[in-house]
């Protein structure tokens, strides 16, 4: 199977990231170094959207989030690339999450469901509100945490805590009909 290419830089945090994925696709990438990531790292990566275009595709841990969350700061604009968590486990005792550990397959589903963020203003004519997530179960309560984990799985945006999820379905233009859809998917699959 020929391996498809991305005209996108990539970034990803270390060295075994960029070597795992260059086993999967072609692609340049950009490592963060981990969550060591800097102004100048932080230029190349705008530099590159400016150039090709950038798609973020960190560990789907706190750390991975922490530097996505720095990069969404500085180049709004770039496109994400999320690996629910479960497809990043790696096979030792004390595993670690890291794209480094994530099938041939998983990397594709990731790299082809990317996603680009809006802005704020654009967005907050489809917001869902703190009430919505609460009645929904996934801000308080029993279980809360699980849910937003399956979710952020499903939607393909990553695990949140709540507030950073009422953030993350604007920003990914997810409305209230969607978000409820992938609740009932996850929960019969569960």
């Amino acid at each position: 199977m020929e391996k498809p290419i991305f005209e996108e830089i990539i970034v990803v945090e270390g060295k075994d990231d960029t070597k795992r994925l260059q086993e999967v696709v072609v692609a340049d990438t950009i490592e963060t170094i981990g969550s060591a990531i800097n102004d100048v790292i932080l230029k190349q990566i705008a530099h590159a959207q400016e150039i090709r275009g950038v798609i973020v595709f960190t560990d789907p841990d706190f750390a991975g989030e922490k530097i996505r969350k720095i990069i969404m700061e500085a180049v709004p604009d770039v496109k994400h690339a999320f690996l629910p968590r479960a497809q990043a486990q790696g096979k030792k005792k004390h595993r670690s999450l890291g794209v480094e550990h994530a099938s041939d397959e998983a990397i594709l589903e990731a790299l082809s469901r990317v996603v680009t963020p809006v802005s704020e203003a654009v967005s907050a004519e489809n917001a869902i509100s703190q009430k919505d997530l609460i009645a929904l179960g996934l801000m308080v309560g029993e279980g809360s945490k699980q849910r937003r984990e399956k979710i952020g799985d499903e939607l393909r945006i990553g695990y949140t805590n709540g507030k950073q999820l009422q953030k993350r379905l604007s920003m990914f233009r997810i409305t209230k009909e969607e978000l409820i859809a992938a609740l009932e998917k996850v929960e019969e699959n569960h």
